[in-house]
């Protein structure tokens, strides 16, 4: 279930947690009724599904020069900033300019025209504090002709009104299944960005990622539909104003039930593979990782339900992190590293992580708050094990920092 809640956003020290003595979250996607409110206040506004007819009202327009505001016509150079530090090239593009493609990102830099401390760079380098960017004339992509749909173009249409969860004129939330890759890369033709295309509007204007998820893992991914959204949710993430929580099957049971994971992790490349590695403070392109964990149910002891909540964002960390302290998640054909460790009988071994919920300002007040299901695979090893979706989940009140 989604919902769009008209209140007032928390003091930034406050992260966006609830008041004390809220009504803790609950799968609200299985039936469970909205959370009861004090006498005499307000409930809050629900947005519609996307198949509802009428949609809740928004905020007035802003001014038209915010939302459209254009591109770079000539080059500039642009300094990288310490919450930029360890970036990599096309993400940089993409959070300094949300209205740039992805194909166009990886043109410029292909063509050399992109440079850093004045040599070329690859897409996927890193960036670091206080490098010097020379960037390029930058343009969006010619409008395409609005015409009849072709029949392919049809089903990816209505494959992504059946992922939607939350949708707005600014805001699209999907339900990413699991092994749907979010962009392109090597051997990958299909993936959400390009399935994204079909929703271009008049001006040519598609949806823009302003988040990613692993290939093989399920549920929320945020998706901005107009330039203004981009700029104010990638500004959000930059921020950390947005809260993600994830679910995550593990092999045991963490010790103890809640804590907090922090590490430096590095990118180690093999030749077929690239893993993330925990890495020492200095070290070259380690970056600073840090996770809340709270265990919220156990299986005999073999395997737990572990709530998790990323305060960064680094690739692949909440893998990375449960494998660290001992509990990998179960499935991770990466990062489990369990010996002598045998899959319980029923249970798929595909991976058991679930980017659960994702709260977040709206680019034009409120809050969005988003809750994805338990995808089939996962939702057959709930059934199995015995595991109620509907428990308390403790990582509402873990720290955010």
């Amino acid at each position: 279930m989604s919902r769009r809640v008209k209140r007032p956003l928390s003091k930034s020290g406050d992260r966006g947690d609830r008041p004390k003595g809220a009504r803790p979250f609950r799968n609200r996607h299985e039936g469970d009724r909205p959370p009861m409110h004090r006498a005499g206040a307000k409930p809050p506004l629900f947005a519609q599904p996307r198949r509802e007819k009428s949609a809740p009202p928004v905020a007035a327009e802003p001014a038209k020069a915010a939302a459209e505001l254009p591109l770079p016509t000539k080059v500039q150079t642009v300094t990288v900033t310490a919450d930029e530090n360890n970036m990599r090239v096309d993400r940089f593009l993409e959070a300094r300019f949300p209205g740039l493609s992805f194909s166009h990102i990886q043109r410029i830099v292909r063509k050399g025209e992109l440079r850093v401390n004045g040599k070329r760079a690859d897409s996927k380098d890193r960036l670091e504090e206080g490098q010097s960017v020379r960037i390029p004339p930058l343009k969006l992509d010619a409008p395409k002709v609005v015409g009849q749909l072709s029949e392919a173009a049809t089903k990816t249409l209505a494959a992504l009104k059946e992922m939607t969860l939350f949708e707005d004129a600014d805001v699209l939330v999907l339900n990413k299944p699991a092994g749907l890759a979010v962009q392109g890369g090597s051997g990958t033709t299909r993936h959400v960005d390009q399935m994204l295309e079909v929703m271009r509007d008049a001006k040519g204007q598609k949806p823009r990622l302003v988040h990613r998820i692993d290939k093989e893992t399920s549920g929320c991914l945020l998706v901005a539909k107009t330039r203004f959204a981009a700029t104010q949710l990638t500004g959000a993430f930059r921020s950390r104003s947005a809260r993600k929580i994830y679910w995550a099957l593990v092999a045991g049971v963490p010790k103890p039930k809640q804590g907090r994971i922090s590490t430096y992790l590095a990118k180690e490349e093999g030749e077929d593979d690239t893993i993330m590695r925990i890495a020492a403070h200095g070290d070259e392109g380690a970056s600073h990782a840090v996770t809340y964990y709270a265990v919220v149910e156990t299986a005999a002891q073999k395997l737990g339900w572990v709530s998790l909540k990323p305060v960064t964002g680094r690739t692949h960390q909440l893998r990375a992190h449960m494998a660290h302290i001992g509990h990998a998640i179960v499935g991770d054909p990466k990062y489990f590293n369990r010996e002598n460790w045998e899959l319980p009988g029923g249970l798929q071994n595909r991976l058991h992580l679930l980017a659960r919920r994702i709260v977040i300002p709206h680019p034009r007040g409120g809050v969005i708050d988003v809750t994805a299901p338990l995808p089939p695979h996962m939702q057959q090893s709930w059934n199995l094990l015995g595991l109620d979706t509907s428990r308390f989940d403790p990582i509402e009140n873990a720290p955010e920092e």
